[in-house]
């Protein structure tokens, strides 16, 4: 069992229906690991412990009659507290929100509960889930599994950093600037963005609408690929609430034309150069790449030097209402020092609604010309972040490195993280895999021998 904490959520899933394992005993021994690694870590907020084991049990019971009830059935799981839960607590940390029990679950937890899951616990995020690193006036900080000193990244910090240490195979967190991408680089494990208008957003903190709305999507985090890969059908789909969703059919890794695939990689986007150790890591998966028989040149699309002007601008340009409307719909009147900063850096930013008229127009030839370059290629493969995971606090000194994430953001397009190398002692380095709209499937195909030939997630010394 102690090992088996450590597998992936399909091979649990399978032990499960095969009986080698009961619900039960899972729930209970990612518990007792839990209980062993979140004091030093503070990546679980909340606990379910009593309804989780009541729900394991009831799933064994059910499989002992011959029933299953899909995919994940008696897998636990956390869920990022920004992601409504209707049996707990869902603050997305905001303390207006301390007490708050919604009356219903977000979209995606109600399909994972459907597919058989069990409700552990929720991790932590940073207030509205607007900041690059996780820490909140209710819970606090939340810290990196490989080095306590330094962040777990945001704003799915907490599903990342419990993950990592094997406390859960797999939470649910949200992107809009790089939130699932950037933990899951800095604290090894694999995670996936997928293309915009693809999984519901109902349910989670940040309501549709303004001018942050298209950046935001939502989807699944694990140690390994394959559970990427079975979780994504499952929380995709129309849901008749979001309006930004698409009914697109969910493409197999397996039916993809691995040896036909044309890579484009680089080390250095034009804004922020990497240190050595990620330049070398990215080029090591070029590298693995063309000795597998693809296509791979190294190549960046022209006009990505833009995206900080056009990614900041949007999130500042409506002056930081949006932020104080949320605030007092939620009831905050004491915010994080860091929604307060961004408030005002909005409020300073004085953008004109001509100016925000200029800034949309700029984005649409932005996402034009960053589509002609894909006319060419499959996939982009290219850092995560310049950095591997920072000293706590320090985020805030080295934005413009984030521009390796929320370049995609503003595209729209998929995104997968998976571990490929490791720097100083032990700190994780990942690599990002982007592919062209709608096809999650080829990015998770190339994720998938990326993890192959690198080894993927790399237990840590927690």
């Amino acid at each position: 069992m102690s090992e088996l904490i450590y597998a992936s959520a399909a091979a649990i899933a399978k032990a499960i229906r095969t009986q080698e394992v009961s619900s039960r005993e899972m729930a209970e021994a990612y518990v007792q690991r839990i209980e062993q690694v979140n004091p030093k870590l503070n990546a679980v907020v909340q606990m379910n412990v009593e309804s989780a084991l009541l729900q394991a049990q009831q799933a064994d019971d059910e499989l002992a009659h011959g029933h299953i009830r899909g995919p994940l059935h008696g897998v636990p799981m956390t869920i990022k507290d920004n992601l409504d839960t209707a049996d707990m607590v869902t603050t997305g940390g905001t303390k207006g929100r301390m007490g708050f029990v919604p009356e219903q679950d977000a979209t995606v937890v109600s399909r994972l509960r459907e597919a058989g899951a069990i409700l552990l616990g929720k991790t932590n995020t940073p207030e509205l889930t607007l900041a690059f690193e996780t820490d909140n006036l209710i819970y606090g900080r939340t810290n990196n599994p490989y080095d306590l000193s330094r962040t777990s990244g945001g704003s799915s910090g907490g599903a990342a950093a419990i993950i990592a240490a094997g406390g859960i195979p797999f939470d649910i967190g949200s992107d809009t600037g790089g939130s699932i991408r950037l933990p899951s680089h800095f604290c090894g494990i694999a995670g996936l963005r997928p293309t915009s208008g693809r999984v519901p957003r109902t349910g989670h903190i940040l309501p549709p609408g303004g001018p942050s709305d298209a950046l935001t999507q939502i989807g699944p985090m694990a140690r390994y690929v394959e559970d990427l890969i079975m979780i994504l059908p499952i929380i995709a789909g129309v849901d008749w609430h979001d309006p930004a969703i698409v009914p697109m059919n969910v493409g197999d890794p397996d039916d993809v034309d691995f040896k036909g695939l044309r890579i484009a990689f680089h080390t250095d986007n034009g804004i922020v150069t990497p240190i050595p150790e990620i330049r070398e890591s990215v080029e090591a998966a070029a590298k693995a790449l063309d000795h597998a028989g693809l296509s791979v040149l190294e190549a960046r699309p022209s006009g990505i030097e833009q995206a900080p002007e056009l990614f900041f601008g949007l999130m500042q340009g409506d002056g930081g209402a949006g932020i104080q409307k949320l605030l007092k719909m939620y009831g905050t009147d004491e915010p994080h020092p860091w929604i307060q900063d961004l408030i005002e850096q909005a409020q300073e930013s004085q953008m004109t609604s001509a100016r925000f008229g200029e800034l949309l127009f700029q984005l649409d030839l932005f996402r034009s010309q960053m589509l002609l370059f894909m006319e060419a290629y499959d996939v982009i493969v290219c850092p995560v972040n310049a950095y591997p995971a920072m000293l706590h606090g320090t985020y805030a000194e080295h934005l413009p490195s984030f521009s390796y994430t929320f370049t995609y953001n503003l595209t729209g397009w998929p995104g997968v993280v998976v571990r490929v190398g490791t720097i100083g002692k032990g700190l994780p380095i990942g690599v990002q895999i982007v592919a062209r709209p709608w096809r999650a499937d080829v990015a998770l195909k190339v994720a998938q021998f990326l993890e192959e030939e690198f080894g993927g997630w790399i237990r840590p010394p927690i």
